[in-house]
C-alpha cells in the first residue's frame, strides 16, 4: 500500500484483538508495518475465537493479505489501513445457516436455500456476507469469494446453488522466443520478373533468401515469469517455469551466436543461403536445401546458381534449372544441371535429368524419363521406356529402352535399341513384343582409306621422278668426255695415277669444258636423293595411317555373355569428328535406332549362344 493510506499516529490496539489488528472508532485497521503472513494469522485467531468482522471491505481484506508483497515502511508513524467497520461476535446459531458449504477441489459451492424458521416461528435475519467469510475462513476456504455474486444473491434472497469461491489459477509468464531481425531470410513468394518486363507466374522471385557475412539473423527475447495463484486455503501457487533456449541448439553450421549490448543474437558467419532443417537449426552454406518439394505450390520453377538439395518431391511440369542437384524425394518434373552430379536417390518418373558438365546416378527405378549427360557417366539401377545417353551408359536391369553412348554396360537387358562404341552386356533378349537390337558403332574409315591412297600415289610419284632422274644422270654419264674424265678424276683421287704438266694442262681444259655438265649431273643426283626420302615419308605416312586405321576400328567392340531370346547386332557406321554421337534430341535418338535408317552391316542374329566381336575392317 501507498504513504497516503490514513496514517492514525495516535491509535492504540485495542485490548483483545491479534497483533497486527487495530479498533478505532472510525473502523477495523491493519497495521501495515506488519507481514501480510503476520496478519494473516490475525485473522485466523480472530475467526477463531467466534468472532467477525463487520462491514469488511472484502477487496481491500483480499490484497492486502495476499498480494501485498512485503511489509510497508512507515516513516511518520504507524500506517494504517481500514479494513471494516468493527468487531463483533459471530453467534454459533448463526453458522448453522452456513451448513450447506460444499468444498469440491478448486471451488467453493453454497446452497442459498430458504431460511428455516426460529423457535419462536419467527424467521431469522437474512443471511451476511461478513458471516460467510468468517464462516469459510473456518472451513479452510481463506482465498477468492466471490463477493460481488455473494452480495447480489443476498440481496435478491432467491434459493439457488452458487460457486462463492474459486481458486486463482497462476498466470504463466512469457517463453523464450527467436525473433527475426533480417529482412534476408524472408522469402519473396511474389511472381519473378523476366527480363522483358513480364512476370513468370511459374517461378517465385526469392524463394532461397541469401544473406551477407556478419548479418543478424535471430535475435533471443528471454522469457518473462508468469504471476503466482493461491487456492482456497491461501496457499501460493507458483507460475511454471517459462521456457528458455539455448541459441547454441539453433546454430548450425556457418553461424555463429554472439553477444552485443542490445542482446544475444545469431550471426551469419560467412555468405551463402539460409537453411532450416526438421529441427529448426538455422545454417548457412552456398548450397541451398529445401524440405517442401518443388510444386507450383511451394517453390515454382527453379533456377539457381548454386548447389541444390531437396528432401521433397518434384511435381509434373516443374522445372529446377542449377548445378549438382540432389533429390531425395520422387521427381516427376525436370532437372538440368550445368555441372556437377544429379542424384536421385529415389525414383524418376516421367520426367527429365539432363547435365551439361557431369554425371546422372538414380539409385530407384526410372520409368518413361529422359536421362542425359553429356559430359559425364549415367548409372541407373533400374530403367524401364526410357532414352538414355551419356559419356558412359551403366544400369542393373533395362527393359524397353533406347540408349546411345560411347560405352553401355548392362547386367540384364530386355527389349532395348542400343548403339555405342563399346557394348558389354551380361544377358540379352527381347521383351514381349518390342526386339532386342544392338548397334556397335563402328568408325567411318573412308577418310583415312583416302588420305592411304594420297599417301601412296604421292609416293609414286616420287619414286617416278627418281627413276627419271637417274636415267637422266645414267645418259649424261656415258657421254666419252665425261667416262673418260670421271674414269681420269677417280684414278687421280684414289692415287693410282700422276700426271706431268704438259699432261695436268690437258686435264684442267678437259674439267674446264665438262664444268657444265658435272653440275647438270650435281643436280640430277640431289633430286634423286630428295626423291628418295620423299618416298620414305609417303611410306611412313601410309603406315601410320594403316595403324591409325586399325587402332580406330578396335574401339569399336561387342560382348554378350547371354543371349536369351531373338537377339540381333549390326554394325552401324558413324562419321568421325568433334560431334557426339549421343548429342541428340529424345525423339533423333529413338528414330535412330528404332528405324535403322543409317548404313549397317549384320554381325550377329540368334535367340541363343554369346558373342564376343570386335571390328576388322576390311584390308
Amino acid at each position: 500500500m501507498s504513504d497516503d493510506d490514513t496514517p492514525v499516529p495516535d491509535a492504540n490496539q485495542a485490548p483483545g484483538l491479534p497483533h497486527g489488528l487495530v479498533q478505532r472508532h472510525e473502523g477495523v485497521y491493519f497495521d501495515l508495518s506488519v507481514a501480510p503472513a503476520q496478519l494473516r494469522a490475525a485473522v485466523e485467531q480472530l475467526f477463531q475465537s467466534g468472532q467477525l468482522l463487520l462491514g469488511l471491505d472484502y477487496a481491500l481484506f483480499l490484497l492486502t493479505l495476499f498480494h501485498a508483497p512485503t511489509p510497508r515502511a512507515a516513516p511518520k508513524g504507524e500506517a494504517l489501513l481500514r479494513i471494516a467497520a468493527r468487531v463483533a461476535p459471530f453467534p454459533p446459531l448463526r453458522r448453522l445457516l452456513y451448513k450447506q458449504i460444499k468444498i469440491r477441489g478448486d471451488v467453493a459451492e453454497f446452497y442459498f436455500e430458504a431460511l428455516p424458521p426460529g423457535t419462536d416461528g419467527q424467521v431469522p435475519a437474512r443471511r451476511e456476507f461478513d458471516e460467510l467469510v468468517a464462516d469459510l475462513w473456518g472451513k479452510g476456504v481463506r482465498y477468492g469469494i466471490d463477493s460481488l455474486a455473494v452480495r447480489a444473491l443476498l440481496d435478491a434472497g432467491k434459493a439457488e446453488r452458487i460457486t462463492v469461491a474459486r481458486a486463482l489459477a497462476p498466470q504463466p509468464g512469457r517463453d523464450a522466443q527467436l525473433v527475426e531481425v533480417s529482412q534476408g531470410i524472408h522469402r519473396d513468394d511474389a511472381p519473378r520478373e523476366r527480363p522483358d518486363g513480364r512476370l513468370d507466374l511459374l517461378s517465385f522471385k526469392n524463394r532461397f533468401p541469401q544473406v551477407k557475412k556478419h548479418a543478424r539473423l535471430l535475435r533471443l527475447l528471454r522469457g518473462a515469469p508468469g504471476l503466482p495463484g493461491f487456492d482456497l486455503a491461501g496457499n501460493v501457487v507458483p507460475p511454471p517455469a517459462p521456457l528458455e533456449l539455448d541459441l547454441a541448439t539453433v546454430a548450425g553450421a556457418g553461424t555463429v551466436v554472439e553477444h552485443f549490448s542490445d542482446g544475444d543474437f545469431v550471426v551469419a558467419a560467412l555468405d551463402g543461403y539460409v537453411n532450416i532443417d526438421e529441427h529448426g537449426k538455422i545454417s548457412i552454406d552456398n548450397k541451398i536445401v529445401s524440405r517442401e518439394g518443388v510444386s507450383s505450390r511451394t517453390t515454382g520453377n527453379l533456377k539457381l546458381r548454386a548447389a541444390y538439395e531437396e528432401y521433397g518431391e518434384v511435381q509434373e511440369q516443374r522445372s529446377v534449372d542449377g548445378s549438382d542437384i540432389t533429390i531425395h524425394g520422387d521427381v516427376y518434373g525436370h532437372l538440368h544441371s550445368h555441372g556437377g552430379l544429379i542424384w536421385l536417390q529415389r525414383n524418376l518418373v516421367g520426367g527429365t535429368a539432363f547435365n551439361e558438365h557431369g554425371d546422372v546416378r538414380i539409385d530407384g527405378v526410372s520409368s518413361g524419363s529422359v536421362v542425359q549427360a553429356l559430359s559425364g557417366e549415367v548409372h541407373l539401377e533400374r530403367a524401364e521406356s526410357c532414352v538414355i545417353a551419356g559419356t558412359r551408359v551403366v544400369i542393373d536391369h533395362a527393359s524397353n529402352c533406347e540408349i546411345i553412348a560411347d560405352e553401355v554396360v548392362i547386367e540384364l537387358a530386355e527389349g532395348c535399341a542400343v548403339a555405342a562404341r563399346t557394348i558389354r552386356i551380361g544377358s540379352a533378349g527381347p521383351r514381349k513384343q518390342v526386339e532386342m537390337l544392338l548397334f556397335p558403332l563402328v568408325p567411318d574409315l573412308r577418310p583415312l582409306e583416302q588420305k592411304i591412297a594420297e599417301s601412296l600415289a604421292r609416293a609414286a610419284q616420287f619414286l617416278q621422278v627418281q627413276q627419271k632422274r637417274q636415267q637422266e644422270n645414267d645418259a649424261i654419264a656415258q657421254l666419252p668426255e665425261v667416262r673418260n674424265y670421271l674414269l681420269l678424276a677417280g684414278q687421280l683421287r684414289r692415287g693410282e695415277l700422276q700426271l706431268q704438266p704438259a699432261q695436268q694442262v690437258q686435264y684442267d681444259k678437259l674439267a674446264a669444258r665438262i664444268a657444265p655438265v658435272l653440275k647438270e649431273v650435281a643436280r640430277l643426283r640431289l633430286e634423286v636423293k630428295q626423291s628418295e626420302i620423299s618416298q620414305a615419308q609417303m611410306l611412313a605416312q601410309v603406315e601410320q595411317l594403316r595403324l591409325q586405321r586399325q587402332a580406330t576400328a578396335g574401339q569399336s567392340h561387342c560382348t554378350l555373355g547371354l543371349v536369351d531370346g531373338e537377339t540381333t547386332v549390326r554394325a552401324m557406321v558413324v562419321p568421325q569428328g568433334p560431334a557426339k554421337v549421343y548429342d541428340r534430341p529424345p525423339k533423333e535418338i529413338k528414330a535412330l535406332l528404332r528405324s535403322a535408317t543409317p548404313a549397317t552391316q549384320l554381325v550377329f542374329a540368334d535367340s541363343t549362344g554369346s558373342l564376343e566381336w570386335t571390328y576388322q575392317p576390311p584390308p
